[in-house]
């Protein structure tokens, strides 16, 4: 048997060339992957990027068959394409990922729905509707207002419609084609929360599960995706079993965009369910060891999959919008990619599409950074359109706090080695005891705000550095401040005395250049450059110790101490 020269010498076919097949395409050239697109537009997104594209329709049976010769696997960047040639494709033994049954559920929203149900996952109620009549009770059973929603060729805010009284429902049933268009309704759900996961499934069937996200939308449109959702861990693994309920009732490999409801009773209902990479993975290609789109020809090459956890810990994707249609709209979308090439974290990814329409997918921005109020101040930042060129201030890894200013003269050495070290912090006062409420909330923010350690000094009673402790995870090093009464015997001992459970690392008394060397050695762990100043300043030290033994032992102990 030849050998594989490189990753694999699979051809595959993608049918649809938007901008999905275009970052596919980026994956695939990582591994020098042939990818093949089809699309009815020459100058589709994917076009210029694809190993060869095809000019064709992929709804159109004929050109799919002949596309399908070129290919070794077939996929899909968009679910709306022939399924019915799909299935006489596989039977004549062509490869498709996933599998034609899978796209054939997925296309019609209503049959989705009846699937989805029928395998107990947790949907809104939904009832098929075909008149007038069947809409009213529909109504009168659920309620208003009532989601009318399109089965087949609804996305994008396109296929769907709010009635908000009894009298709506024909004018909104009209503006979705009639009901020989083929609607459904669903229960409306009052959701606090949409959500997202992405879910990989290998050709064997084992699965691996992306960070569940937030999605936030405009006008029915994805706006927004910050990644990870700031939600309870239990509304988080109740997303993921969901999540994998739902694909693992479908069939075939890839990746699949689960779309949810977190409602206010701490419920997760599933909303949809996509074949393929999805827009609220955008972000994964900066913000995961593994993007979606690499994920996803992992998968249907039958390669093992990737790891999909974040290797960053906040990231937000912005959708550029068409905010006019035309030459403005270029103008404006210009005028934001400015904006976003200077901010710190941001990569921008346009799709080249020759034609700009307001509220058209144009090209989004992903914000990475240490921590989600971080990410979010940047976003801010790019879209205020009068805004000036933002000024790069680190964002504080360190936070210094202290019970009292009189505690001031020994925290300032923390504060000068951090500067040694380049290391960016914040500090301030805090009292456990005179200032409860400030102290609770700056422990519960700080993770939020980029903090990765804390340094707590206090005197006496010494509560501080203890009930930070107690209300985050982050690691807190706590100093003894000397104390008039007992020399700092009373702090040292509070501090170290923590409860099981509560660990407070603690330095001796008065010694904050420590505790300041302690961080920039826990931060150094994860920081390449950090690890080189720390191991320096380590040499810089024994070197010292070194020249001054060999200058005693020169000199002698009497010349020694009296130069």
């Amino acid at each position: 048997m030849a050998a594989i020269h490189g990753v694999s010498e699979t051809t595959i076919g993608v049918l649809g060339g938007g901008q999905l097949g275009r970052m596919l395409c980026q994956a695939g050239s990582k591994m020098a992957l042939k990818i093949v697109t089809l699309d009815p537009m020459e100058n589709s997104p994917a076009s210029s990027l694809s190993y060869q594209h095809v000019v064709g329709n992929f709804n159109d049976g004929q050109s799919v068959c002949e596309f399908a010769k070129r290919c070794g696997v077939l996929t899909v960047e968009i679910e709306h394409v022939d399924a019915i040639t799909l299935e006489k494709l596989e039977q004549q033994g062509i490869v498709c990922q996933p599998k034609a049954s899978t796209i054939r559920i997925i296309q019609d929203k209503y049959s989705q729905k009846v699937h989805f149900s029928q395998h107990d996952i947790p949907l809104p109620d939904f009832v098929e509707i075909d008149n007038l009549a069947s809409v009213e009770r529909a109504g009168e059973s659920f309620g208003y207002p009532l989601m009318i929603k399109s089965k087949r060729l609804a996305y994008d805010g396109r296929g769907n419609a709010v009635a908000q009284r009894k009298d709506d429902l024909p004018s909104v049933v009209n503006s979705l084609g009639g009901f020989e268009h083929g609607l459904y309704v669903e229960k409306w759900t009052p959701f606090v929360k949409e959500l997202s996961v992405i879910v990989a499934r290998s050709r064997g069937g084992s699965t691996l599960c992306y960070p569940v996200v937030e999605t936030v939308h405009k006008d029915n449109i994805c706006h927004v995706v910050e990644a990870p959702a700031d939600i309870p861990d239990k509304a988080k693994k109740l997303a993921i079993s969901i999540a994998q309920k739902a694909v693992g009732s479908l069939e075939g490999a890839g990746v699949f965009a689960v779309e949810l409801f977190l409602t206010q009773d701490g419920k997760v209902l599933l909303n949809e369910v996509a074949p393929r990479p999805h827009n609220s993975g955008h972000h994964t290609i900066e913000s995961c060891y593994t993007s979606q789109y690499e994920q996803h020809l992992r998968a249907i090459l039958g390669l093992p999959l990737g790891d999909p956890s974040l290797k960053t810990p906040a990231a937000i994707m912005y959708n550029i919008l068409g905010e006019a249609d035309g030459e403005e709209g270029f103008k404006l979308a210009n005028e934001l990619i400015g904006r976003a090439l200077n901010i710190p974290g941001a990569t921008v990814h346009w799709y080249d599409k020759p034609e700009m329409r307001k509220q058209r997918k144009m090209g989004h921005v992903t914000i990475v950074g240490p921590s989600k109020s971080v990410v979010k101040s940047r976003l801010s930042s790019m879209l205020q359109k009068d805004a000036t060129v933002e000024k790069r201030t680190a964002t504080p890894r360190v936070a210094i706090i202290m019970g009292s200013d009189s505690d001031l003269p020994v925290m300032k050495d923390a504060a000068e080695v951090l500067t040694s070290f380049g290391i960016s912090f914040e500090l301030t006062i805090v009292s456990a005891h005179r200032t409860p409420e400030r102290m609770y909330s700056f422990a519960i923010s700080a993770k939020e705000r980029g903090i990765q350690v804390i340094i707590a000094g206090a005197g006496g009673a010494a509560h501080l550095p203890g009930m930070v402790a107690s209300l985050t995870a982050l690691p807190v090093i706590g100093v003894p401040v000397k104390t008039s009464s007992l020399s700092g015997m009373d702090s040292l001992l509070s501090i170290v005395q923590m409860p099981k459970g509560i660990p407070v690392a603690t330095v001796a008394i008065g010694n904050a250049a420590n505790a300041g060397l302690l961080a920039a050695r826990m931060l150094a762990s994860t920081d390449s450059d950090l690890w080189d100043k720390v191991t320096k300043y380590q040499q810089e030290l024994k070197d010292t110790v070194l020249l001054k033994a060999e200058r005693l032992e020169v000199e002698g102990w009497e010349r020694y101490l009296n130069a």
